[in-house]
């Protein structure tokens, strides 16, 4: 992180009225949030196979082995005393200002809100949101982390299922149509900690019409050819330092 690009992304950040965050998993990790799909497979031994955590956050796994299922998914989905970090902290600092208007994320696990932003978009759900398939009651994450296998609804008996978008699943429409919006109307458009690898999120960079393109993010992007900054560095240290 040089101070040319921090001095630079400081002046944007100055002039921008209307700036909206896209962010990834990048941004959790700085919480101690792993990115779950750099997790190894595992081989089940009573399933005799072995599968991706792909395979294992998949609709089909759900239905075919819910317990584990949920086995997988409390240890490694779920962390709930991870903390918001200095990315999490600055953005929500920033929308206290009236500049951003809106973060759209990947991520599930609440931490922009935990750090006081208003206005998030969550593609993918969130594991604090949990739902009974068959009467739609709904539970919180600790309700899942403590029950044992397959969480049941106390209402009917139901299987509780978190609010999170599984792979095979489609996205929320109108959680597509707000982030969508949202790009088009800004004026500076911040991305961060995501390799912009996953789609459709990754296709939403598209949609930006402003000034300002900038991709904060440890490794090379598809975008960074096309961006009016790019920083290779942690998104917390950057934005910390633009806000400050």
């Amino acid at each position: 992180m040089g101070a040319v690009e921090i001095k630079k992304l400081k002046e944007i950040i100055d002039k921008s009225r209307s700036m909206v965050f896209l962010g990834g998993a990048g941004i959790s990790t700085e919480s101690g949030i792993p990115d779950f799909r750099s997790a190894k497979g595992l081989y089940n031994r009573k399933l005799k196979q072995k599968f991706t955590p792909e395979e294992m956050v998949s609709h089909t796994f759900l239905e075919d082995h819910p317990k584990e299922f949920f086995d997988y998914y409390k240890k490694n989905l779920i962390y709930l005393d991870a903390k918001p970090n200095n990315a999490h902290k600055a953005l929500a600092k920033l929308e206290e200002m009236g500049k951003l208007k809106a973060v759209v994320t990947q991520n599930i696990d609440g931490l922009h809100q935990m750090a006081g932003s208003k206005r998030v978009i969550e593609l993918h759900g969130s594991v604090h949101r949990n739902f009974c398939v068959k009467c739609h009651a709904t539970y919180d994450a600790e309700f899942v982390v403590n029950s044992e296998g397959i969480p049941t609804c106390s209402k009917c008996g139901g299987m509780v299922r978190p609010d999170v978008v599984l792979y095979e699943e489609a996205l929320n429409r109108q959680d597509i149509i707000d982030a969508e919006e949202a790009i088009t109307k800004a004026d500076t458009m911040i991305v961060g900690g995501t390799s912009l690898m996953v789609y459709p999120a990754a296709s939403l960079v598209r949609y930006f019409r402003g000034m300002n393109l900038i991709v904060i993010n440890k490794t090379a992007t598809p975008a960074d050819e096309w961006c009016d900054l790019v920083i290779h560095d942690a998104a917390g240290k950057v934005l910390k330092a633009c806000v400050e």
